[in-house]
């Protein structure tokens, strides 16, 4: 499977903190650390907006890091993605990525 879908069936090269750390583009990271910020409502700064991809080595943002649910679910379980996994159908988790972007199921799936 292409490396840059993530554990949860998102396209990680369609991301904005992936996109700003490959471009070295420093007006994307604010951008996207000022929406990020105010979506999530906690401190984002564009420092924190460097990210090359969930199931790759280097760097991740904050989030992807150490606290996506589903990243740490997917680890310790040894799956490549959420496509590998037996309960991908019923997971409360993947199931909002999924509501949001049914191009992530289909990621997951083919």
């Amino acid at each position: 499977m292409n490396k840059m879908i993530a554990f949860c069936g998102l396209d990680c090269g369609k991301c904005d903190a992936y996109i700003a750390t490959k471009n070295n583009d420093q007006a994307l990271r604010e951008k996207t650390a000022k929406l990020w910020a105010e979506l999530n409502n906690a401190p984002i700064l564009p420092e924190h907006i460097n990210c090359e991809g969930c199931r790759v080595d280097g760097m991740k943002t904050v989030y992807c890091q150490n606290l996506c649910p589903i990243r740490i679910c997917a680890l310790r379980k040894g799956v490549e993605t959420c496509g590998q996994c037996s309960e991908m159908e019923q997971c409360p988790k993947l199931g909002a990525v999924i509501a949001n972007s049914p191009e992530a199921y289909n990621n997951l799936t083919t």
